[in-house]
């Protein structure tokens, strides 16, 4: 469980880092940022995890959202994960399509041959990961949370709602809800998991709801001008399916807002501190 570190800089007296180790889930070399914060000097902080969306990478939250000054504040250590496996030999779409292989691992473990074999980014975000923050960084994994954008949004809730004793706290922004019923989401579960729609209900939010998972009070921030709001967004699902499971949940619908890191960044520090919160040590 060896790390490379690629690069660490001082931000708001914290370490803004960049790493890369290899990945026994993936078979490839896996790159994840963190941001540790300065109470991280005498005590282990917690942890809150960011998963970005389609065509992203570890760098896109880490450079874009303005995340490092808020979390200095409240003592949260940041991990960014990469979105996909990547390396020689790693399939993608032979179309060269950005929603789907490469920057598009929909936080699902594969079973479909040619996938199966690297995009196993559930397990990865799950366990491998894990692991690896609480050998290498001062982490209390014991005070986990998680969010994330578009189709990490989907991943963190998925993620959360399946393991409700590991995050204490799970928040998204404008997630793909309902990824069976969505044209990203199809053509993602289709092609990694095969025609079987009970496996795809696995990585499907709401139908985790349906199905009995819970979790903690959801937050969740969507823009009504955002582009791919009525196709592949669809809030309103995720809204009646928590309504339906007494499972609690708040959406804000925020005029004006788009899809982009503009969004994320005028609402970050109100994730931040309503994770702090949550993770706080009684």
């Amino acid at each position: 469980m060896t790390i490379d570190t690629l690069s660490e800089q001082s931000s708001f007296g914290g370490r803004q880092g960049f790493y890369r180790h290899h990945s026994q889930e993936t078979g490839t070399a896996m790159r994840f940022a963190v941001y540790t914060p300065p109470q991280a000097a005498t005590a282990p902080v917690p942890v809150l995890w960011f998963l970005a969306g389609l065509t992203c990478t570890e760098e896109n939250f880490t450079v874009k959202a303005g995340a490092q000054r808020v979390a200095a504040e409240l003592g949260l250590m940041l991990v960014a994960p990469d979105t996909s496996p990547r390396g020689e030999g790693v399939p993608t779409d032979p179309e060269h399509a950005y929603d789907f292989g490469l920057g598009a691992g929909f936080y699902l473990d594969a079973t479909e041959a040619p996938w199966s074999t690297h995009y196993r980014m559930y397990s990865y975000i799950t366990k491998e990961l894990p692991a690896l923050i609480g050998a290498h960084f001062p982490a209390d994994m014991a005070r986990q949370g998680i969010t994330g954008h578009s189709m990490g949004g989907h991943g963190a809730l998925t993620i959360a709602l399946k393991n409700p004793d590991t995050f204490q706290s799970v928040s998204a922004f404008a997630p793909i809800v309902a990824p069976s019923e969505a044209p990203w989401g199809q053509k993602a579960l289709g092609l990694y998991l095969g025609a079987d729609r009970a496996r795809w209900a696995e990585y499907d939010a709401c139908a985790l709801i349906r199905a009995g998972c819970r979790g903690p009070l959801l937050l969740v921030d969507q823009g009504e001008a955002d582009p791919f709001l009525a196709k592949q967004l669809q809030p309103e699902r995720l809204e009646d399916a928590c309504a339906q499971a007494t499972q609690p949940l708040l959406l804000r619908r925020q005029p004006g807002y788009d899809h982009s890191y503009y969004f994320i960044a005028s609402f970050i520090e109100d994730h931040l501190r309503w994770h702090a919160q949550a993770l706080r040590a009684d």
